[in-house]
């Protein structure tokens, strides 16, 4: 992507005349914590074991690719955490990348972060209304109903403000919190009506292949954590908050990760986990019989719930910040006394209703792993740029191990697309095909957008 260099973004207040209120620098570590296991946290891991477990059917290799994606997410985190510190702004990778690689790499990334943020709260809550129909026969043929309906609950509360979103996040998110760890707590007290035996393949039975299939797998459900990096503007402490809410977060996250695989290998070896489209669900029909799966999808609600709520507070972000650098209709960057963007959060939650309506969500969440990978690349990139071009900008926090763990990261992504290229040659040329189409749309957004100044 390129573009030209832009200088830093103006400061949030900028933007108040436009506004009959501002962001309010009010959010702290507890919201960051909320945000990045709300974000984070949803049905991979109830589902992603089984798809890991055929790839490694031996306990130490299946914890073992776990304990490799958590660190992986952890040196992501703390190294865009140096970003996210240092432009303390609201609208995520997409300040960076544009303050870093110019307007039109960070519209390129700004418009494809917030239709991806559509399409997964529209996936979210349709599941949600799903899981709801299996518990409540009276509900069925009304998912898309029931999405719609939470969507605009949500929004109703986000509204409010800023507080009522950031109040909401925390209790969804300890709520998804206390469930899954009773989920795993209940299946490690088990005792199975005869012992369990372990499934131990050689190590020269798993090959390279499965190893990277499987991690693919645990990098997708580690994924979200970046949630923060959204509300930058909005943090009372950035320089502090954001990089210990960040690697809080994502610690919090591979401790409940770890927790449920632990569990699970405790009721199910490998072996009966391998290719189980919803572990938790076998898991939980070994202790509790046939009410297993009502048990399991009341636990899915609540965890999609708090994923619900911080993916549209982070998509609520996305057209406020673009319209702020003047890449969208000024009218998306007004905010409500209470510090929401409205406007940005009406066009979000309508959005995602069409998609609802229309059922092309899961098009476009095929196309969304190339774009999120896309995303992380150019901000890992951005991190080099910024360093080199505003050496003396003030960091009040600095990425670990940079230069080399940041580098690793930026060839380890690319890597990741050259073999998304080669393996889904098809979907990667649409994507390769809307990447090149979104230059001529970002020209003709940034005219009109400039003819009304």
């Amino acid at each position: 992507m390129t573009g030209s260099t832009v200088p830093a973004t103006t400061p949030i207040a900028a933007s108040a005349p436009a506004s009959r209120g501002r962001l309010l620098q009010i959010l702290g570590v507890a919201f960051g914590l909320a945000v990045i296991v709300g974000n984070t946290i949803g049905v991979g891991i109830l589902r992603t074991p089984g798809d890991v477990a055929a790839h490694l059917p031996d306990t130490r290799w299946f914890l073992g690719a776990w304990i490799l994606g958590g660190v992986y997410a952890l040196l992501c985190a703390l190294s865009l955490a140096e970003l996210g510190a240092m432009v303390p702004e609201s609208g995520g990778q997409y300040v960076f990348v544009r303050r870093a690689l110019g307007e039109y790499a960070g519209f390129a990334v700004g418009w494809s972060d917030w239709v991806s943020s559509c399409a997964a709260l529209a996936l979210v809550t349709v599941s949600m209304g799903d899981y709801s129909a299996a518990i409540w026969p009276g509900l069925r043929g009304k998912a898309v109903a029931l999405a719609l309906s939470v969507v605009l609950t949500l929004t109703v509360i986000q509204a409010l403000g800023i507080r009522a979103g950031d109040v909401t996040q925390q209790i969804t998110s300890l709520l998804k919190t206390l469930v899954l760890v009773a989920l795993a707590g209940v299946c490690l007290m088990w005792t199975p009506p005869s012992p369990q035996p372990a499934v131990t393949a050689p190590a020269a039975g798993i090959g390279f292949a499965a190893v990277v299939l499987a991690l693919q797998g645990v990098i997708y459900t580690y994924d979200g954590w970046n949630g923060l990096l959204y509300f930058g503007g909005e943090v009372k402490n950035p320089g502090r908050d954001i990089p210990r809410a960040m690697a809080g977060g994502v610690l919090a996250v591979i401790a409940i990760y770890l927790l449920l695989n632990v569990a699970f290998l405790h009721v199910l070896p490998p072996a009966r986990m391998a290719g189980q489209d919803l572990v938790a669900a076998t898991a939980a029909r070994e202790i509790f019989g046939a009410r297993g799966d009502t048990v399991v999808r009341g636990i899915l609600i609540v965890s999609l719930l708090s994923a619900a709520n911080a993916i549209l507070l982070i998509a609520s972000r996305l057209p406020f910040a673009l319209s702020r650098d003047g890449l969208l209709w000024r009218g998306f960057q007004r905010v409500g006394t209470g510090g929401t963007p409205r406007p940005s959060l009406y066009v979000s939650a309508v959005a995602t209703g069409l998609l609802l309506i229309t059922g092309t969500f899961d098009q476009i969440l095929a196309l969304a792993a190339f774009f999120y990978v896309v995303c992380y690349t150019a901000s890992f990139i951005s991190v080099f740029v910024l360093r080199a071009r505003e050496p003396d900008t003030p960091r009040p926090y600095r990425a670990v191990g940079y230069p080399w763990i940041t580098g690793f990261l930026v060839v380890a992504s690319l890597a990741f697309l050259g073999g998304n290229i080669v393996s889904d040659t098809r979907n990667s040329l649409v994507e390769l095909g809307l990447l090149v189409a979104s230059y001529p749309v970002y020209l003709l957004l940034s005219r009109k957008t400039a003819a009304r100044k």
